[in-house]
């Protein structure tokens, strides 16, 4: 029985696709291990999101092969879609293969062991106008499932390369998500997380008129299923027609993560974002609205072409009234291959830093404040794992906590009093 180790960088995307890669080597008869332990075959399913993300992914092919020397080492997803060249030059690698190519993953790898030829596959992402099935992939590690809805991306936005390793937007056929989620209910999963590339633009490519919130009421249905988890979404998706649809399913979680990227007019112009500051504070305003408990996390880029101090400091002020639970802040990494690249007025590498940490620091005090207000309250906790005497999970608008006991609670969902708050956390305990 040969072992298979996988390594996954990035999104929730790349999480769902190496659980259906996974679960093909299972059915198959392999084996699998940590990716800290030796293996016979190592999968490292990349990401090309930024720089850091290529320079991870790569630091990643050439460590597994330091457990193994003579173990098989596969490059897959984002940074081996649009990078086949550079992965070519590292000889650790035996496999490319494309996004696409995930599928047959393991027919890939079985001719490989008779032929020891190596190979590259990457077919042209940008030609795919069919969503790519896995078929339904029921395999989790965790508490909760991942479940992918759509692929592609045709927003270019202009510091992106996520639409040239993903192609254009591809919707997933209802009744597979519905038959997958329902497979998954009956193994005793409580929560989904819907996820995508974009998945506002679900159903876009379909003939009839069938969109994200049809789907989510589809899903609501599925017994089993108590807590339903959006992921990253468009701003713009957010509308009163949505809203009042969305607000009467009593499974979706209270917590949006609403993708900004900058507080300034001028910035989000360049980056080719299609809302301004005052349409995506009103969206604000009608999620606080009509969901009480509501928290709302956004990513930020700083130190994009053009990002005056001005600009910067805009930025900043429209961060302080909007008040998000949490913040990603990312360093721009200019792509090749995006308009954004060779734009001028590009900026140095202090200037992000000091940038970046403001944000952070911003985005820390925010939390904290945040956790704060839930102490004496009573919190609804789905538990996931035990770490250090304490059993950590989340509520349902994804505050993590912390609850001390020597119970096994690993999925089951309990209501817990608020006793304390941390930065990052807060501590729970019996009422």
């Amino acid at each position: 029985m040969k072992t298979v180790a996988f390594i996954t960088l990035g999104c929730k995307v790349n999480q769902y696709e190496t659980n259906a890669m996974t679960q093909q080597f299972i059915e198959k008869g392999y084996k699998i291990v940590e990716h800290t332990e030796k293996a016979d075959i190592y999968i490292v399913n990349t990401c090309t999101v930024t720089n850091m993300s290529d320079r991870k992914s790569r630091q990643m092919l050439r460590r597994v092969k330091e457990l193994n020397t003579d173990a098989i080492v596969i490059a897959c997803g984002c940074y081996a879609q649009v990078a086949k060249e550079e992965l070519e030059k590292i000889e650790e690698i035996d496999l490319v293969l494309g996004n696409n190519e995930k599928k047959d993953i393991v027919q890939y790898v079985e001719k490989y062991l008779k032929s020891k030829i190596p190979e590259i596959q990457a077919e042209d992402v940008m030609e795919q106008r069919e969503f790519v099935e896995f078929g339904d992939v029921t395999f989790t590690e965790k508490t909760r499932a991942v479940i992918k809805i759509q692929d592609g991306c045709d927003r270019f936005c202009s510091y992106c390369i996520i639409p040239y390793a993903r192609g254009r937007v591809r919707s997933r056929r209802p009744e597979h998500i519905i038959s997958e989620i329902t497979k998954i209910a009956e193994e005793g999963i409580k929560e989904v997380v819907i996820t995508g590339i974009h998945i506002a633009s679900y159903g876009k490519d379909f003939k009839e008129d069938y969109t994200l919130i049809n789907l989510l009421e589809e899903i609501n249905q599925i017994k089993g299923i108590e807590r339903i988890r959006l992921g990253s979404i468009e701003p713009l998706l957010i509308t009163e027609e949505f809203v009042n649809r969305l607000k009467k399913l009593e499974k979706i979680c209270h917590q949006f993560h609403l993708s900004l990227q900058s507080g300034c007019d001028e910035t989000l112009k360049r980056m080719n974002r299609r809302y301004t500051t005052e349409q995506f504070q009103e969206i604000t305003k009608l999620l606080r609205k009509n969901f009480k408990d509501s928290i709302l996390t956004t990513d930020i880029i700083v130190g994009f072409p053009g990002e005056t101090d001005e600009e910067f400091n805009k930025t900043y002020s429209f961060l302080e009234q909007i008040k998000f639970y949490k913040m990603h802040v990312f360093k721009y990494s200019p792509r090749k291959g995006t308009k954004a690249a060779i734009m001028p007025n590009q900026i140095e590498g202090n200037k992000k830093e000091e940038r970046s940490r403001k944000l952070i620091s911003l985005s820390n005090k925010n939390q904290k404040e945040y956790n704060k207000s839930y102490v004496g309250k009573e919190l609804e906790i789905l538990f996931e794992e035990e770490k250090n005497g304490f059993y950590q999970g989340h509520t349902k608008n994804y505050i993590l906590a912390h609850y001390k006991t020597t119970q096994n609670l690993e999925n089951k969902m309990i209501k817990l009093k608020c006793i304390e708050a941390e930065e990052e956390y807060v501590i729970v305990g019996n009422t």
